[in-house]
């Protein structure tokens, strides 16, 4: 079902003429009280006197983003979107559907990641309604609609995704939140076109492990860490000697045999690799 724009009468104009006819059927029925006319005329006067109230009802307020979906006897008409005081057939039910921008945060879901790890998660999702007819007449409540569609897709986006990177370009939770808003927010398009619904942003606003395993996950992340530092600083030792051992080389200030040199290898690594700052030892004797 698709949304069929229909035209409205504006409603101030119908409301002074329906007045005037109100006002006119009162002169009518005070004529043939007070000035005992015909009594045809207050037989007239009724039947267009309820006729004028009963089309009263035919109004109703359109807010500015705001639309008016008119059925008749449970069939679909159209829908109003001018804005003020409107007016339709009295038959026609008219519900008004908001197409303001709204926007929600989910409540912190307990779900597993896709190594199978428990974590927390919530997303802000911000919506609106494009399609009057559809939000109203394809699901019973459109707003309880989205919430709950909205859940059941940031559960299933977050057992796609490991929480964190474990190779290289891997795409997670925690290290890449365009790319898992993007896939968020494709995952309720899916879900909530067909209640008329548009997604405008959804953006991941907490995400942390589980309370029971997020002491053990602290200590893992900090030991990836270190062995990561422990990588580059082995890395940039091995350079160091190296260029020292070619510097060496090259100026003639000393000839080292293989011997020397790996003694000499293993005291720069320990200078650049250690925890804490070396002690130096002064060697007094020769250099064998």
């Amino acid at each position: 079902m698709k949304e069929n724009p229909v035209r409205s009468l504006p409603g101030i104009p119908v409301t002074l003429l329906l007045i005037a006819v109100l006002l006119a059927v009162a002169y009518g029925v005070a004529t043939v009280l007070f000035a005992d006319a015909g009594a045809a005329r207050l037989i007239a006067a009724v039947p267009v006197a309820a006729l004028a109230v009963f089309c009263l009802a035919g109004l109703y307020m359109v807010e500015p983003n705001q639309s008016a979906v008119l059925s008749l006897f449970g069939k679909y008409v159209g829908t109003v979107h001018d804005n003020g005081l409107r007016w339709n057939s009295p038959f026609y039910t008219k519900r008004k559907v908001s197409l303001r921008v709204r926007n929600f945060e989910s409540g912190r879901l307990k779900v597993n990641e896709l190594d199978g790890s428990p974590i927390e998660i919530a997303a802000v999702i911000v919506w609106k309604v494009v399609d009057s007819a559809e939000a109203v007449f394809n699901v019973d409540d459109y707003e309880s609609f989205v919430h709950i569609q909205s859940e059941a897709a940031l559960r299933a986006m977050a057992t796609s995704y490991p929480y964190d990177q474990h190779e290289e370009g891997q795409v997670s939770l925690r290290s890449h939140p365009a790319e898992i808003s993007d896939r968020l927010k494709e995952h309720l398009d899916e879900r909530l076109t067909s209640a008329g619904v548009d997604v405008l942003d959804a953006r991941i606003s907490h995400l942390a492990y589980a309370p029971e395993i997020a002491q053990a996950m602290l200590q893992r992340q900090q030991a990836n860490a270190v062995v990561a530092a422990r990588a580059r600083i082995v890395a940039g030792a091995c350079g160091m000697v190296e260029m020292a051992l070619s510097e060496l080389q090259k100026s003639g200030v000393v000839e080292l045999d293989e011997e020397r040199k790996a003694a000499m290898v293993s005291n720069l690594l320990v200078v650049l690799c250690g925890d804490r700052g070396t002690q130096p030892v002064v060697n007094a004797g020769t250099l064998y």
